[in-house]
């Protein structure tokens, strides 16, 4: 899970020193040397970390602090609010060009995942009621084109590529394609190195004059720590970027990328990629990263999560069925489908207060049994699962790969979460029906 070193590192560090009753200065700037520690352990950058613990002990051994009835809670209120300064305080959205196409150029190293990142985008902005176009412009990586090509189809967003072209001239062809066929984004993929070199600058800079990017966003590994803010100060200091995007959030990230790029360059992260598949890109939001980080759960990122994964008009249908007692297996299968858009039971669990950072013990796949068996009975057995005698759960058992008492468990599962909905719905249920009738 992202940032769960420093995540651990820092709640221990401040369990230490407010976990004293009232504080003094001295308790302040011991436990501040071992955040400033873990902050060195996760590669901050050395400077921002510095900066970050003087400020932070200064607000720390404030009179407001020191005479606080709750001070823990004070100094954990100031840790988190000057990590969220660190990372840029808002979320910083996209900008949009007045005329069309709005182009957006996505440059980085080799193997930061540049490529993937194009598609990942253009499938957010498509849910976003936009029409992107993705154009080929990396023509030395063996199979960089028909790699976009095969994500592209996957988030169903045409390739522009004319292959291996001047990279210019593709790009101010693209915009002319994209204006014919109204496409008003465009995101051109551009060539990347193993490390930077003037011939990769000068052509990134060419593209640059000759399209003119609404949005110059460079695309960094987060994985790579403080050689990461490195790439991000050069590559901004040769094309001056608009914003940053961080990969592979989802790995073993130690956090230096994410809390030190925005201090270094000044330019914000605008989005994180932080899963494999071509729909694990979020916005990133430096305060929710903050409540993350410091293991106090990200529950807006939760609630955008299941706004986009439940459809609304299908969970009033749920509700009601709920209500009159007619839930079915088909329900439940279509629930577990909406809960896997979620990015699993991990992901949603570090989400929640006091669970981030932590090492759970969550099978991703604990769905997968489940699905099988429902997926292997008749659409009568999964309507009403009362006639599910011995005979048909042996068939369905052999149907889905599992054992029979599988099959009992979740027949049995599904009674009692429909005897737990009549409960909720009952009583109680009539009353907030009675206050609130649009549930």
């Amino acid at each position: 899970m992202a940032f769960e070193g420093l995540s651990e590192k820092l709640q221990g560090a401040l369990r230490k020193m407010t976990g004293r009753g009232r504080l003094n200065e001295a308790a302040v700037r011991e436990g501040m040397r071992e955040v400033r520690m873990a902050l060195l352990e996760a590669d901050v950058n050395y400077a921002v970390a510095k900066d970050f613990i003087k400020k932070v002990t200064e607000r720390c051994v404030g009179a407001d602090v020191l005479a606080s009835l709750s001070p823990s809670q004070q100094v954990i209120k100031i840790v988190s609010e000057e990590m969220t300064e660190l990372m840029g305080s808002t979320n910083a959205r996209l900008s949009w060009s007045p005329s069309v196409p709005t182009i957006f150029m996505l440059c980085g190293l080799q193997g930061a995942g540049k490529t993937t990142m194009c598609a990942k985008l253009a499938g957010y902005l498509t849910k976003q009621g936009k029409k992107p176009m993705l154009a080929a412009c990396d023509i030395y990586r063996p199979a960089a084109i028909k790699q976009l090509q095969v994500v592209g189809q996957q988030v169903n967003v045409p390739v522009f590529e004319k292959g291996t072209q001047d990279p210019v001239k593709t790009a101010k062809e693209a915009i002319e394609y994209a204006r014919y066929y109204q496409r008003d984004v465009l995101i051109i993929d551009t060539a990347g190195r193993l490390h930077i070199d003037e011939q990769l600058m000068e052509e990134l800079a060419r593209i640059k004059a000759a399209v003119k990017p609404t949005e110059i966003l460079l695309t960094v590994d987060a994985m790579t720590g403080q050689d990461a803010v490195t790439v991000a100060k050069t590559f901004d200091e040769k094309l001056d970027v608009t914003g940053v995007i961080l990969t592979k959030l989802d790995g073993d990230t130690r956090g230096g990328a994410a809390l030190s790029i925005k201090a270094v360059t000044g330019k914000p992260i605008k989005f994180s990629g932080i899963g494999e598949k071509l729909t694990d890109i979020e916005p990133f939001h430096p305060d929710r990263m903050a409540s993350r980080i410091l293991g106090m759960g990200d529950v807006l990122t939760l609630i955008d999560k299941a706004a986009e994964a439940f459809d609304t008009q299908d969970a009033e249908k749920f509700a009601r069925k709920g209500l009159g007692n007619r839930l079915t297996l088909e329900d439940f299968l279509e629930q577990m489908q909406s809960m896997k858009k979620m990015g699993g039971l991990r992901s949603m669990i570090g989400m929640l207060p006091g669970m981030s950072g932590k090492d759970i013990d969550v099978d991703d796949n604990a769905m997968k049994k489940p699905e099988a068996i429902i997926r292997s009975m008749t659409p009568k057995e999964r309507r009403d699962p009362s006639i599910l005698n011995a005979s048909r759960r042996k068939r369905i058992a052999a149907g889905s790969g599992t054992t029979v008492q599988d099959v009992n468990t979740l027949i049995r599962q599904f009674e009692q979460a429909q005897q737990m909905m009549k409960q909720m719905m009952g009583g109680k249920g009539r009353r907030m029906r009675m206050r609130f009738p649009g549930m």
